[in-house]
């Protein structure tokens, strides 16, 4: 798990969970060299401790953790925090990756992997806030308001309450709407362009954004069967 040439020096608050206390005082050794505020837990109540006390930009977080796995623990750390989660998942294992998805996971990274790569996938969800460069008017969509400089969605007046990733998506689809993007795009604009892995991610993210604008999945995001999404007023 050498990290090589690492990306250039970061800043930002990482919380390293995980029950492997070796490993995780690598990463976090690792982190804090690249420049990152480090800091580790071992236990799925530790976690969520450690997130409410130290308030982290990003959670680096194992599935399998005593006390509370870690799918229970995004979620239960979505109820009071809107970090960037990066879920570490066994490799191959799809049911693992669909279940941190579901919970509220912005992305992961399959064990075995090195170092380098964690830290370019923590690099690239803290390049992400590009949402509030340039954010012009708030997008109107019927009862749908998407406020990118405030960062904030409202139906009918209501504020909404997404994650980063399920605003950052909105923010991407509602600068071009009627125009339909691909998983591909839709990747290279909220996660980065490097990003590699099971593409479905999109989908997963698309759904839990789509039930928490509406009881109607397609009011205001279409799929357009083969190709991607598109914003849409109705």
């Amino acid at each position: 798990m050498e990290p090589g040439s690492g990306p250039a020096r970061g800043t930002g608050r990482v919380l390293v969970v995980d029950d492997e206390k070796p490993l995780a005082g690598m990463v976090a050794t690792y982190l804090a060299r690249a420049g990152y505020d480090a800091t580790v837990a071992h236990t799925g109540p530790e976690a969520l401790e450690a997130v409410r006390a130290g308030a982290p930009d990003v959670v680096v977080l194992d599935l399998g953790l005593p006390g509370l796995d870690g799918v229970e623990v995004c979620r239960r750390l979505r109820q009071f925090s809107d970090c960037y989660v990066l879920m570490l998942t066994a490799r191959g294992d799809e049911e693992d990756k669909l279940a941190g998805l579901a919970a509220g996971a912005d992305d992961y990274i399959t064990k075995p992997f090195s170092v380098r790569e964690l830290i370019a996938r923590v690099a690239a969800v803290l390049r992400r806030p590009r949402t509030s460069v340039h954010p012009g008017p708030a997008r109107v969509f019927g009862e749908l308001t998407v406020d990118v400089a405030a960062h904030q969605a409202r139906v009918g007046g209501d504020p909404v309450g997404l994650t980063r990733t399920e605003f950052e998506l909105l923010a991407a689809l509602s600068a071009r709407p009627q125009q339909v993007l691909t998983r591909r795009q839709l990747i290279d604009t909220v996660w980065d362009p490097a990003w590699v892995g099971d593409e479905r991610l999109v989908d997963v993210h698309i759904g839990h954004l789509r039930r928490k604008l509406d009881e109607d999945p397609g009011r205001f995001i279409d799929t357009v069967r083969g190709v991607g999404y598109r914003m849409v007023a109705r």
